[in-house]
């Protein structure tokens, strides 16, 4: 790195810059965009069901590994987090035969305690959307209805937890558009890692690549589709092959 006066940069002149130095060597700075439901449901996948203050210091360390495991060394710029918070709202329940209140169930007061415990998390960044409360409805699981066609399962033998609570998000993937659009125009950072596996980034990631930034996506051992697989610059995981539940 050079100076007007040919010396050695002094430490504001490396922050004026936007460099991030370490022992002389020039850091990768990094942002993290995490999609939030797609975070949650791997990583019960692979570790089980976590209270809110462990999951949170969960997602904090897994991020940590993006950084702290680049061997051309990264500076982490912020993790931006994006979900829904809950709904309170009465949805009726066919089997049950009546209506559950959302307020009352435990994912409910949950998620409220986990987004709590993010913002409390250093450079962390929420970023929420909106459940789409008005088409919300209760299905019988995917698994189940293909055991019910299969006939390896009765109607008459359906639980309560053979339905799922089937609720869209709304807003989330405009955000993490224009996040990643803003990092790239403004040259806040040097590389993108996005955790998710949904292809609807494919603008996004383009549009970031023609700006210069390193793009990865961290799919947690999903299967992404071609598409988005073709304009990005690489994948990178640390979730471990099998699942691992105490």
């Amino acid at each position: 790195m050079y100076t007007p006066s040919g010396n050695p940069p002094t430490i504001r002149e490396v922050t004026k810059l936007g460099v991030f130095l370490y022992k002389g060597v020039q850091m990768i700075k990094t942002a993290i965009l995490v999609d939030g439901a797609f975070y949650r449901k791997r990583a019960c996948y692979f570790w089980g069901e976590k209270t809110p203050a462990d999951l949170a210091n969960e997602l904090r360390n897994y991020c940590t590994k993006h950084i702290s495991k680049e061997k051309a060394g990264a500076e982490l710029y912020r993790v931006f987090y994006y979900d829904c918070p809950p709904i309170a709202k009465k949805v009726y329940h066919p089997l049950l035969r009546r209506a559950v209140d959302l307020e009352r169930t435990p994912i409910y007061s949950w998620s409220l305690e986990f987004f709590d415990e993010l913002k409390h998390q250093r450079k962390f960044a929420l970023r929420l959307g909106r459940l789409s409360e008005e088409q919300a409805r209760y299905n019988i699981k995917p698994d189940i209805t293909k055991r019910i066609f299969s006939g390896a399962k009765s109607i008459d033998d359906l639980t309560e937890q053979d339905f799922v609570l089937d609720i869209s998000q709304k807003g989330v993937d405009m955000r993490i558009g224009v996040d990643i659009s803003s990092l790239a125009f403004k040259k806040q950072v040097d590389r993108i890692v996005l955790i998710s596996g949904d292809s609807d980034f494919v603008p996004a990631a383009k549009q970031a690549r023609r700006e210069g930034i390193d793009f990865i996506i961290d799919s947690m051992r999903s299967t992404i589709k071609p598409d988005l697989f073709e304009h990005i610059d690489g994948m990178r995981t640390y979730v471990p092959k099998n699942r691992q539940i105490n």
